[in-house]
């Protein structure tokens, strides 16, 4: 193959929040304790660290890998940071896996967090200037803006309707209920999505995730020490990331190429050639309740255009048949971007190791798949993970 087996062996989770009272770093040691805990081993084990924080004015601090190394067990290791905006969670487990692939180091430890209630005025504030200066800014585009305009365009190039797509809402808020880390978890209903403030039409509030504070830290180990340290290995099999150009008005943004384009490095590298039948549960990243849809799309695990039927059918629900966003995903747990992403990762090993608790999909599942989306709506990163 050319590269070695990588394992993910722990995994460790904070509470996601607004207004944490932990800084930053103690986040970051929170999380990564939890996940060398969760596996038995301890810090001088580590290789590596791979820290994932979105761009530095996301949430106000700068040179911000600089601050989380040391809570991120970086002190006197390697340390890589990356960042792709929301797709640098997934982006994060992939250079880690690169460090251990390579043959470089035998353990890696992932670490992302975002601290987003400590920037000013708001995270979003960081993308009003880096809109093309002569075809974009003068049209005063946020984010919540263009996101509209690609909901808007998902929903008339399939008749989607957006009690349907309200539905992704309705479902990830009630798993999350399950979920102890999570922000948002509530019983709602169609109609509470459709009577929230509307955004920017046809953005509702409830379309929306929160801004939040938290971490994840994932340990992964050659498949060597992975044996010696857990019964349960689960094992990354397929990765896969691409970049699409920066300017969002000139592509159909019904369909997210950028997400197909990875998923499809995954699956070769995985060796699936029917995701929809070989993948048994899904974390897409679901910002908004229809980047669900739009990445089940982009992930094959559907037609195009059929992600709104598996969803009325039933079978994106805990207890379908191709069960998506069991944890209550971004709209539910919570959204610190680069933590979000990672969530998706330790979410799928909890998963197939049959550790979610009250989240676990019934019957065993073999193979999942993490899905992450950042900047212009260009990001996609993958990963499949295997028993």
């Amino acid at each position: 193959m050319g590269y070695r087996r990588v394992a993910v062996v722990g995994a460790g989770i904070t509470k996601f929040a607004r207004f944490a009272q932990e800084t930053p770093g103690e986040l970051a040691f929170q999380a990564s304790r939890m996940a060398l805990d969760s596996c038995g081993m301890n810090i001088s084990q580590i290789d590596s660290v791979s820290i994932g924080t979105a761009p530095d004015a996301f949430d106000g601090f700068h040179m911000k890998s600089e601050m989380l190394s040391d809570g991120s067990g970086g002190w006197r290791k390697p340390v890589m940071r990356n960042y792709v905006g929301g797709g640098t969670g997934v982006m994060s487990i992939i250079h880690g896996w690169q460090h251990v692939a390579s043959g470089m180091f035998d353990t890696c430890l992932v670490v992302a967090e975002e601290k987003m209630s400590s920037a000013f005025p708001h995270p979003a504030g960081a993308f009003v200037t880096i809109f093309d200066h002569t075809t974009e800014q003068p049209l005063m585009p946020t984010l919540l803006w263009i996101f509209s305009i690609e909901m808007n365009r998902f929903m008339n190039a399939h008749g989607y309707k957006k009690e349907e797509i309200a539905q992704v809402a309705v479902k990830n808020k009630k798993n999350a209920l399950d979920h102890p880390s999570a922000q948002l978890a509530a019983e709602i209903t169609v109609d509470d999505v459709l009577n929230s403030e509307v955004m920017a039409w046809p953005v509702n509030r409830f379309d929306v995730s929160p801004t939040s504070d938290g971490a994840v830290a994932l340990v992964l180990a050659a498949e060597p020490v992975a044996r010696r340290v857990t019964e349960k290995p689960i094992w990354i099999d397929g990765v896969g990331w691409t970049l699409d150009t920066a300017y969002w008005c000139t592509r159909d943004l019904y369909y997210p190429d950028y997400v197909e384009v990875a998923a499809r490095k995954a699956y070769e590298m995985a060796g699936i050639k029917e995701p929809s039948k070989e993948i048994h549960i899904a974390e897409p990243y679901d910002p908004f309740t229809y980047k669900e849809l739009h990445h089940v799309e982009g992930l094959q695990l559907c037609p195009r255009g059929g992600s709104v039927k598996m969803l009325l059918d039933g079978v994106t629900q805990r207890d379908g048949n191709l069960p998506v966003c069991p944890s209550g995903g971004l709209l539910g747990v919570g959204n610190p971007i680069a933590a979000a992403g990672l969530m998706k990762c330790a979410e799928i090993f909890w998963q197939l190791r049959g550790e979610a608790g009250k989240r676990q999909v019934p019957g065993t599942p073999e193979c999942g798949v993490a899905q992450a989306w950042g900047d212009l709506m260009q990001v996609g990163t993958v990963v499949v993970m295997r028993k």
